[in-house]
C-alpha cells in the first residue's frame, strides 16, 4: 500500500496548523508552535510535514512486519477518517468516547467489565 502524499498547502486547507486555545496546552509542545493568534496556537507546519511523514513510514514499517496499529481518532471530525484509514489497512481503531485507563491502567479498566458482564 502506497503512503498518502500531501503537501504543506493541503494541510493548512485542512486546519491542520490550528491548536488548542493558548490557555490549554502542554509546554512540551512548545518547539512546535509557530505562534499563538486570538488565543488559539498555530502548529509549525514547516515541522509537521516532514515528522508526519516520518510517522506514516513507521506505521507502514510496523504493519509491513505483521504488528498491529490502534488508530484513535474520538473528535467528530477525525472519526470517519479514523475509521476508513483503520479499515482500509485492516487495523484496530476507536472512534467513539475513549475510555481513560484502557491502555495505561487495564488491570483496573478489565475488572470494571468483568464486574459489569
Amino acid at each position: 500500500m502506497a503512503l498518502p502524499d500531501f503537501s504543506m498547502r493541503q494541510l493548512l486547507e485542512a486546519g491542520v496548523h490550528f491548536g488548542h486555545q493558548s490557555h490549554r496546552w502542554n509546554p512540551k509542545m512548545s518547539d512546535f508552535i509557530f505562534a499563538a493568534r486570538n488565543n488559539i496556537h498555530i502548529i509549525d507546519l514547516a515541522q509537521t510535514v516532514p515528522l508526519l511523514h516520518r510517522a506514516l513510514q513507521a506505521v507502514s514499517d510496523t504493519v509491513a512486519k505483521g504488528a498491529r496499529i490502534l488508530f484513535v481518532g474520538t473528535k467528530r471530525q477525525a472519526q470517519d477518517g479514523v475509521a476508513e484509514a483503520a479499515k482500509r489497512s485492516a487495523q484496530y481503531f476507536v472512534n467513539s468516547r475513549w475510555l481513560g485507563g484502557t491502555l495505561t491502567n487495564w488491570k483496573t479498566v478489565s475488572g470494571s467489565i468483568k464486574r459489569l458482564r
